[in-house]
């Protein structure tokens, strides 16, 4: 652990991971709270898992528009604008949104409001209210991300970028865990004004962050020494720059196919552990557990991960997380047991981990530093652009069979044969942040080499 905490000597890395490991437990408790509050919403409805898988459908495609939207221009912002500046700004618009979704779902007006998908089928007064603020907070953590990830190269050296994403990524899942077992504890013991509270769990972080935020160091916000071109321009060269880097552009079309598997599945999760798994209202907190076991697998991978010394083999190691991953899925909907359930959720979590931080790492170590936001928010369009189809996929494959689990089952199958196909690609398979020889480590801030793809094409 001595490398690790040898991070948190250099200049400005402590409020950086706290600012960072805040901004991103928040968004995880909200996601729970009101996914949970959501899969109770219709109590005592004949017709309740109907309604609520399209609840659950809606959510998801509520965010769709603003999300890629705001990931298509997130990283000019972020190569563009001073990166410490723009994330206080959108860690503002965050704590708003959330405040006034804590009021939404304690007054929570339940006036029906008719909705297209089914007979009879609506939408309480307060969901639809849920909608636009759960867009907002989506939106603001999608711009939060790039800047985010595109400055860490400014405060560590290429060497330790592995390490200390996994640290970031380790604290904020350990903040995850712990304050999303809180939030539903409070759901279980308060019952409706509970969910209220436990939103104001992920009010507290996104405060926190707030204040960690103001003290991250100037040099962040350091622009770019480059000519200045037009907004709409450095856009479209972020994305030209993608699709020249061959290995890297197949990791997003991979990753685009695999977040839509996930989100058929996991967007009816709530539901899953309601039917499949019997949890009750009155046992939320297990729904809680089961989540905070994929994240807290998520924080170990963060930090396994680098034991494994990948920056030689990075391609090769996610395509092999990639099916991992599948497998683990696929597992959910073959065994019906909570036991087993948070023990595989745990896995689930797990190798994403690993492949996110080797996947930042490699980014941060290879592109330019004028180029890494556009970079970070051109993988976010690509990854995300299918997860509201998934989503509707998803609950239409519920509805039509009305067994949540044949979900899990499909996504998981499919996500096997994803990571099978990923592996026919030599240069992903080769793509590296070193050469078998070696490259000298650049020192944090400067320009970094080119990612090591055999028989690659450069970018332009």
């Amino acid at each position: 652990m001595g490398r690790y905490a040898s991070l948190f000597d250099r200049a400005g890395f402590r409020p950086f991971a706290a600012a960072g490991s805040l901004a991103y437990a928040a968004p995880l408790v909200v996601n729970i709270v009101v996914a949970w509050a959501v899969a109770e919403a219709y109590p005592g409805v004949g017709q309740s898992v109907t309604f609520v898988a399209l609840a659950l459908v809606f959510l998801g495609l509520s965010a769709t528009l603003p999300t890629l939207a705001s990931a298509a221009f997130s990283g000019a912002l972020a190569d563009r604008w001073p990166r410490r500046r723009l994330m206080i700004a959108v860690n503002a618009v965050f704590l708003v949104a959330v405040a006034l979704l804590v009021l939404d779902l304690l007054a929570r007006p339940t006036a029906p409001v008719g909705a297209p998908g089914a007979p009879g089928f609506y939408l309480p007064l307060w969901v639809v209210f849920v909608y636009p603020l759960w867009a907002a907070i989506t939106t603001t953590t999608t711009i939060f991300r790039p800047a985010y990830n595109a400055s860490l190269p400014r405060l560590v050296s290429s060497a330790d970028l592995g390490r200390a994403n996994g640290l970031v990524y380790a604290i904020a899942i350990a903040l995850g865990v712990a304050a999303s077992i809180l939030a539903t504890e409070l759901m279980a013991q308060f019952g409706h004004p509970g969910v209220g509270y436990g939103l104001g769990v992920a009010l507290v972080l996104g405060l926190t962050a707030q204040f960690a935020l103001q003290a991250l160091p100037p040099e962040l916000d350091r622009r770019a020494d480059r000519p200045r071109g037009s907004f709409l321009r450095d856009v479209v060269a972020g994305y030209r720059y993608l699709v020249g880097r061959r290995a890297l552009f197949q990791l997003t079309l991979g990753a685009l196919a695999v977040n839509f598997l996930n989100a058929m599945a996991f967007v009816q999760l709530a539901l899953y552990a309601t039917t499949w798994l019997g949890i009750a209202n009155s046992q939320a907190y297990l729904y809680g557990v089961l989540l905070g076991g994929a994240t807290l697998g998520a924080g170990v991978g963060a930090l396994v991960v680098n034991k494994l010394h990948f920056e030689r083999r990075a391609g090769t190691m996610i395509i092999l997380l990639v099916i991992a991953q599948g497998l683990s899925v696929l597992a959910l909907g073959v065994f019906r047991s909570l036991p087993f359930a948070l023990v595989d959720m745990f896995f689930f979590g797990m190798f994403p981990g690993m492949s996110q931080t080797i996947f930042l790492a490699t980014v941060q170590g290879t592109v330019p530093d004028d180029l890494l936001g556009r970079v970070f928010a051109a993988d976010e369009v690509g990854s995300y652009a299918l997860v509201p189809v998934g989503q509707a996929v998803g609950g239409s494959v519920t509805l039509a069979t009305g067994a949540v689990e044949l979900t899990f089952l499909l996504s998981g199958a499919l996500t096997v044969a994803v990571g099978a196909l990923l592996s026919a690609f030599r240069s992903l398979r080769h793509l590296a942040i070193l050469p078998a020889e070696g490259l000298p480590i650049p020192p944090p801030g400067a320009v970094n080499p080119p990612a090591f793809e055999p028989g690659d094409v450069g970018p332009g």
